[in-house]
C-alpha cells in the first residue's frame, strides 16, 4: 500500500478498490447512487460515469483503472544496454553536460535508496513525451499536416513512464520531503523544458536520451543492490504483473529488469 493522509493514490486503485472509496464518499456524503430500480449503483469511473466492464482475455473481470488489457506488454529485454550517443556538435555537448550535472544532487540526494530515487526519475521522465506529444500535436493542428507518427509515439512513451511511476508506488514510502522535492523538480523542469523544445526539438530529444541512458544507468545499479541482498527482492506488485505481462512469481528484480529496457528503448526513440 502507498498511503497519502491515511489513502493510497487513487490512480493506482484497483476498480474494487475504486468502488470501495466512492462508496465510502457517497455514504459519507449521504447519497446513495441507488439507481431507479432501487439497487446500489457504484460508479468507478474518475468522471463519475460508470464505464464499461473490461474483462482479460481469459474472461476474468479487469482490476485496474490506470490502465487497459491491450496496453499491456512483454518487454524486449535483448534490447542493448550499452549504446551510447556520443557528443559531437555543440547542442549534444549542451544536453550532455546538463544531464551529468542534473545527476550530482540526485546522486546526493537519494544515494542507495534507488526505489525512492526511481520514483523521483520517473515522475520527471513522464514530462518530455507529453511536452513533445502536446507541441507536435498543436503544431498539426496549424499547419494542417500529418504528425508522421510522432504524436503517437510520445504520447506512448509518456504514458509508459507513467505505468512506471504507478509500480514504484507499490514497492518505495518516500518521505514527506521526497514528495515535496517532486512537486517542485517537476514544476522546474516542465517549465524549463517547454521553452527548450520551442527553441530546439533537437536539443530536447537529446537530454532525453541522455537521461535515459542515465536511468539505465540507475536501474543497473538498482539491480546490483538486489543481487547483493541489500534491498530485499520483494514479490513483484500485481500492477506490474499484469502490465508487462509477467509471470504471477515474479519479483521486484524481474520489474527493474523489464523497467530498465524500457528506458533503453525510449533512449534509442531519442
Amino acid at each position: 500500500k502507498f498511503p497519502v493522509m491515511g489513502v493510497r493514490w487513487r490512480s493506482s486503485l484497483t476498480l474494487g478498490e475504486k468502488e470501495q472509496v466512492n462508496g465510502s464518499s457517497a455514504a459519507a456524503a449521504g447519497g446513495d447512487n441507488k439507481r431507479e430500480d432501487g439497487n446500489k449503483q457504484v460508479v468507478a469511473s474518475y468522471w463519475g460515469i460508470k464505464g464499461e466492464e473490461v474483462k482479460k482475455e481469459d474472461g476474468t473481470p479487469w482490476k485496474w483503472n490506470c490502465f487497459r488489457p491491450w496496453e499491456t506488454y512483454q518487454a524486449d529485454l535483448t534490447i542493448d544496454l550499452k549504446k551510447h550517443h556520443v557528443p559531437t556538435t555543440f547542442l549534444d555537448k549542451l544536453a550532455y553536460w546538463t544531464v551529468k550535472s542534473l545527476r550530482f544532487p540526485t546522486d546526493v540526494f537519494f544515494q542507495r535508496r534507488y526505489g525512492c530515487r526511481a520514483m523521483m526519475l520517473e515522475t520527471v521522465a513522464a514530462v518530455p513525451g507529453m511536452v513533445g506529444g502536446m507541441l507536435l500535436h498543436c503544431k498539426s493542428l496549424r499547419r494542417f499536416e500529418h504528425s508522421g507518427g510522432w504524436i503517437k509515439t510520445l504520447l506512448d512513451e509518456a504514458e509508459n513512464e507513467r505505468m512506471h511511476l504507478m509500480t514504484f508506488m507499490e514497492v518505495s514510502q518516500p518521505r514527506w520531503y521526497e514528495r515535496a522535492l517532486v512537486f517542485t523538480v517537476q514544476g522546474v523542469f516542465f517549465n524549463a523544458y517547454f521553452p527548450a523544445y520551442l527553441a530546439s526539438p533537437k536539443l530536447a530529444h537529446r537530454v532525453v536520451g541522455y537521461l535515459e541512458e542515465e536511468a539505465i544507468h540507475s536501474y543497473t545499479e538498482f539491480l546490483k543492490e538486489l543481487d547483493k541482498g541489500t534491498i530485499e527482492n520483494v514479490p513483484a506488485p500485481a500492477i506490474a504483473i499484469d502490465y508487462w505481462r509477467l509471470p504471477a512469481d515474479s519479483t521486484l528484480r524481474d520489474v527493474v529488469m523489464v523497467v530498465r529496457a524500457d528506458e533503453a528503448h525510449h533512449r534509442d526513440v531519442n
